[in-house]
């Protein structure tokens, strides 16, 4: 026998940052969006720093995410933009 008929179901509290959806996530958010453990974040971050990710802006007090994320699409070799070389001359008499 049910003795929670018509009782509301415990909500669970979860922990929100408002900076976690902006440009700037808390370190935590961004080791959430990468997959990673935050406690490990810090050690793998200064690694990173040293091969060009994108440092905390002082003033913004986080990382640019659009920047953290394109960084590592170049790193990861999905964000290659090479500019094609001039083919010669336009002849418009051509066409």
């Amino acid at each position: 026998m049910n003795r929670n008929i018509g009782a509301r179901a415990p909500t669970r509290r979860v922990k929100y940052d408002i900076r976690d959806d902006g440009d700037f996530p808390s370190e935590d958010e961004i080791a959430r969006r990468l997959s990673q453990d935050p406690k490990s974040w810090p050690a793998k971050a200064l690694v990173l720093e040293r091969q060009g990710l994108p440092r905390i802006d002082p003033l913004m007090g986080g990382r640019y995410w659009p920047a953290v994320d394109m960084w590592f699409q170049r790193r990861h070799g999905l964000s290659i933009l090479l500019p094609f070389n001039p083919d010669g001359e336009e002849n418009l008499n051509a066409l």
